[in-house]
């Protein structure tokens, strides 16, 4: 079986990279920074580039035909841990509103740097996508 590009139209061109590849019915989703739609990071720290890495994240899932229950794994790099600890519960309310209750296995990992200077954050992650729901992609 080939492996499938996933690249939502709503999401930056991707260049070099695809924003998720879907291998049979698991969907390795590509790190997602908190990049908007005109390739800029989103202001406002690290609460709002959450919503916006997560919510890229997200974008690409459902582009597949998945939903938030079906993430398995999810890994975060960050650039300042302890800003993001301190925000813990604001960003906690930001995963209920878009992804809801439902907690995969995680790991958050401490970095220099990310590809955007001003990224605070990156998202990556594995999803497995029933398959009544998979959608059929190109």
């Amino acid at each position: 079986m080939a492996h499938v590009p996933v690249n939502p139209a709503v999401l930056p061109a991707p260049s070099g990279y695809s924003h998720g590849t879907l291998a049979g019915n698991t969907l390795h989703l590509g790190g997602q920074t908190a990049l908007d739609k005109d390739m800029k990071i989103v202001p406002g720290g690290i609460v709002e580039q959450f919503r916006q890495a997560f919510g890229n994240v997200l974008t690409t899932l459902r582009e597949a035909g998945g939903v938030p229950e079906d993430l398995v794994s999810i890994t975060i790099y960050l650039t300042d841990i302890p800003d993001y600890q301190a925000h813990g519960k604001e960003i906690g309310r930001v995963w209920r509103e878009l992804a809801g209750p439902v907690y995969p296995a995680m790991a958050g990992i401490g970095c220099t740097a990310l590809w955007q200077p001003e990224a605070m954050i990156e998202i990556l992650g594995v999803a497995v996508i029933p398959d009544d729901r998979l959608r059929a992609l190109r």
